[in-house]
C-alpha cells in the first residue's frame, strides 16, 4: 500500500512513549517510513528492541517508566545528546482497568491515573526544554473516553479527560514560543489493551450493547496513519477515526444520553460483575501486565529508584 508522504517530517527526531506495542509501536514504524529518527520509550526491552530494529539504524530505545521522573529525565537527556535535538514528542503510554468503581482496588485505580495522566504530564515536563529549542510539537494521546463518560471505565475516563485538559491548558502557554500542542482521540482500536478488555465477558457484553459505531473495534493501521498526518500538520486536534470529530459538537449532551440507558444495563449485569470482580484486580492486556512487572521490580529490595537503558551502541 502506498502511503502519503510528508516531506516536512524527514530528518526530524520523534520520541514516543509506550512504544513497545500497539499504537506506539506502529506509530514509530510509520514515522520511520517518513524519514523520522525515532526514540522509543517503554517498559518491555525485547519489544522495544524489535520495534527499533524495524525503524532502522537511527532508531534507539530506552527502558523507562513514565511515572519514574528520574528515569524519564535521564532518557530525555540521553536522547537529546544522541540526536542533538527533539522535534516531536508523543505521550502515548497508557494502561486501563475495567469494572465498577466500587469493585476497583484503590491502588489499581490510582495507578491508571498515575500512568495515563501524571505520566503524560511527566513526559511533557521532561521533554519540553528540547521542544522549546526546536520549536517542536507535543502530541498527547487522549481517547473517546475524554469526550464521553464510559461506565465501568472510571479510572481510564478520568485520566484521559485530564490529559485533554492538560494539553488545552499548556497549548497557549507555549504557542508564542513556537511549540504546538495537540490532542489525539481514538475510539476502540485493535490493540492489546482493547483485546484484553474484550477478554472480560461482562465488559465485552456491556460494550456490545452500545449504539453503533461505539460498539465496534476499529483497525489499528488507519488510525495510526491519521495520527501521522496530524503530526505532520501539527494539528491541535487529531482524530484516529475521523467520525470522532462529530462528537465534539454534541459532547455536552453525552453524559445525559449515557445516564439514560447505562443504569439499566449495569443492573442487568450486576450479579455477574459481582461474581467475577476478582478477575479485574489489575490493568488489562499485555501492556498492563508489563506495568505490573515493572512496579514489582521497582518495589523489590535493593532495586534502584530509577533506571533508563538504551539500545547498546
Amino acid at each position: 500500500m502506498t502511503r502519503r508522504r510528508y516531506p516536512g517530517l524527514a530528518g526530524r527526531t520523534a520520541v514516543i512513549t509506550g512504544a513497545a506495542r500497539g499504537v506506539g509501536a506502529l506509530l514509530a514504524r510509520r514515522l520511520a517510513d517518513q524519514g523520522v529518527r525515532t526514540a522509543l520509550v517503554g517498559l518491555e526491552p525485547d519489544e522495544l528492541a524489535a520495534t527499533a530494529k524495524d525503524c532502522g539504524a537511527e532508531s534507539d530505545w530506552w527502558q523507562a517508566d513514565v511515572t519514574d521522573a528520574a528515569a524519564l529525565e535521564a532518557a530525555a537527556a540521553a536522547i537529546t545528546e544522541r540526536h542533538g535535538r527533539v522535534d516531536i514528542v508523543v505521550a502515548n503510554a497508557g494502561i486501563a482497568t475495567g469494572g465498577p468503581f466500587a469493585h476497583t482496588e484503590a491502588a489499581s485505580f490510582d495507578r491508571v491515573i498515575e500512568v495515563n495522566l501524571l505520566g503524560s504530564i511527566a513526559t511533557a515536563r521532561a521533554f519540553l526544554p528540547a521542544l522549546l529549542e526546536s520549536r517542536g510539537y507535543l502530541l498527547q494521546i487522549a481517547s473517546l473516553a475524554a469526550i464521553t463518560p464510559a461506565p465501568l471505565m472510571a479510572a481510564y475516563c478520568a485520566g484521559k479527560s485530564g490529559v485533554e485538559a492538560f494539553a488545552h491548558c499548556v497549548r497557549p502557554e507555549v504557542a508564542y514560543k513556537g511549540v504546538d500542542v495537540g490532542v489525539a482521540y481514538l475510539t476502540w482500536t485493535d490493540t492489546d489493551m482493547v483485546r484484553g478488555a474484550d477478554a472480560d465477558a461482562e465488559l465485552r457484553e456491556m460494550r456490545s450493547r452500545l449504539p453503533w459505531p461505539l460498539n465496534r473495534t476499529f483497525p489499528l493501521e488507519p488510525a495510526v496513519d491519521n495520527i501521522v498526518a496530524g503530526i505532520a500538520r501539527r494539528r491541535a486536534h487529531v482524530y484516529g477515526q475521523p467520525w470522532l470529530r462529530a462528537l465534539q459538537g454534541v459532547r455536552g449532551a453525552l453524559p445525559g444520553v449515557i445516564g439514560a440507558f447505562a443504569p439499566r444495563e449495569i443492573r442487568r449485569l450486576d450479579d455477574r460483575l459481582e461474581a467475577t470482580r476478582d478477575r479485574r484486580a489489575g490493568a488489562v492486556g499485555a501492556g498492563g501486565a508489563a506495568d505490573q512487572r515493572a512496579r514489582a521490580a521497582r518495589a523489590a529490595p535493593g532495586s534502584p529508584a530509577g533506571s533508563a537503558g538504551g539500545r547498546p551502541r
